[in-house]
């Protein structure tokens, strides 16, 4: 895995635990899955900035995003 992908995945995984957690707080159980959801993403990111050379800029994420997507499509 690259770490554009890899980047990619974990910045989704961590979008996409947000309502699970607020979910999981409004019915007042614990957000066990929100919570690995939340440290595998952060793994993905860390994994990523890692290994890139000079890590990743805010500015440069929108262009990896298409850049990957970009690669499934074609």
């Amino acid at each position: 895995m690259d770490p554009d992908l890899a980047l990619t995945i974990g910045l989704i995984l961590a979008v996409f635990s947000v309502p699970s957690i607020l979910s999981a707080f409004s019915e007042g159980r614990a957000p066990r899955v929100a919570a690995f959801t939340i440290i595998a993403s952060g793994a993905l990111v860390v994994w990523a900035i890692s290994q890139k050379p000079g890590g990743y800029a805010l500015n440069e994420i929108p262009d990896v995003f298409v850049r990957v997507i970009a690669r499934f499509i074609s």
